[in-house]
């Protein structure tokens, strides 16, 4: 089990640590709810360093990205970042992934920590034939995610970069917290604006206590893995390993808005068939009608007790009070506002298909 560069400082803090993905990580700190609220409401940081970071540069780092993910790179200038993901040949997904290029021929992709080898033994058969130059950066890098409405006016202090002019999925590279070089991204996993602070790892101490001093007045706060899901839960982003994997294709996960059929990708043509056909299963976002929380993997029925599905994410949200989830069902149950049921202890419960976001802010 790896520890994280700044792992002595969480268990200073009295971070609950669990294993995960490979790495010892704080869970949470204070608790779930009170670390939710602060997200949504004011600021909060989550050290998510155990991400990965590859760096791909040369003449035919476009050509290898465009070859690999499913998004359409070729669109991005410096300074943007873009979500996408890796399809495998068999209509599933590898991994999902933000793409940021930070110079003409170099890019930095940043992939799931629980599938870091994976992605880069996918990423490596591929680029023999594009010759690209990958350099796997993910042990000698740190991510801070500093997340809710008020992280831009907390932070502005520590940079001479506007944070307030980065606009939502650019970056900058410039100085924070007196450290040069530091990727600036107006990203995050929370659907409460923000960003992501990517630095080395012998940097991050120092940025962490910078940030802490700084954001004082703001009620700044730690935030664990545990409030990080329910966050995103609330807006209906996916968890690699929950509601998408190597079985889920992009298109039953709802991403066919990052896989674009104007370029040759992995498994391209299968995936273009899928969506011309309408996918047998769709992943849908549903609300509990009455008191009870929807767990992972629990089974969705129809009124009549047959199995449709079953449920990739759920938890009690926080912002909304209502027990919500995420899941796969036979496509016929997949319209708003549909009924279905979530079997929680042999008991039937209702739910309803919702449009996403849960949380509207």
């Amino acid at each position: 089990m790896k520890n994280i560069a700044l792992h002595k400082v969480h268990v200073a803090l009295g971070a609950k640590m669990v294993p995960f993905a490979g790495f010892n990580m704080p869970v949470q700190y204070e608790g779930v709810t009170i670390e939710h609220h602060t997200v949504r409401e004011s600021v909060g940081v989550f050290d998510v360093s155990h991400m990965g970071e590859f760096l791909v540069e040369g003449e035919n780092a476009l050509a290898l990205i465009q070859k690999v993910t499913s998004n359409d790179a070729s669109k991005l200038a410096v300074g943007d970042a873009q979500y996408s993901c890796f399809p495998n040949e068999k209509n599933g997904i590898v991994d999902d992934l933000i793409c940021y290029r930070i110079k003409e021929n170099t890019y930095l992709l940043v992939v799931n920590a629980s599938n870091i080898d994976k992605d880069w033994d996918w990423i490596s058969t591929y680029n023999k034939d594009f010759g690209a130059t990958l350099r796997n950066l993910s042990d000698e890098y740190s991510l801070l995610a500093i997340q809710g409405p008020k992280a831009v006016e907390a932070m502005q202090s520590l940079s001479s970069l506007d944070l307030s002019a980065i606009p939502f999925y650019k970056f900058k590279v410039g100085d924070f917290a007196g450290i040069e070089h530091v990727i600036i991204s107006a990203t995050g996993y929370t659907g409460s604006g923000g960003f992501e602070i990517y630095c080395k790892n012998n940097e991050v101490e120092q940025i962490w206590n910078r940030v802490f001093e700084t954001g004082k007045s703001y009620g700044i706060k730690p935030i664990g893995l545990a409030a990080r899901d329910t966050l995103r839960t609330e807006m209906g982003y996916c968890l690699y390993g929950n509601d998408i994997d190597d079985t889920t294709s992009p298109i039953e996960a709802g991403l066919g808005w990052i896989t674009k059929f104007t370029k040759n990708f992995v498994n391209h043509e299968a995936l273009a068939k899928q969506k011309a056909d309408k996918p047998a299963r769709k992943l849908v976002a549903f609300e509990m009608v009455e008191k009870s929380i929807p767990r992972h993997d629990y089974e969705i029925v129809d009124g009549n007790g047959n199995i449709i599905g079953k449920v990739t994410s759920g938890t009690m949200s926080p912002s909304i009070g209502k027990g919500i989830g995420m899941g796969y069902v036979s496509s016929e149950f997949s319209n708003i506002d549909t009924e279905i049921f979530i079997q929680i202890r042999k008991k039937s419960m209702p739910a309803k298909v919702v449009k996403l976001p849960f949380y509207k802010g």
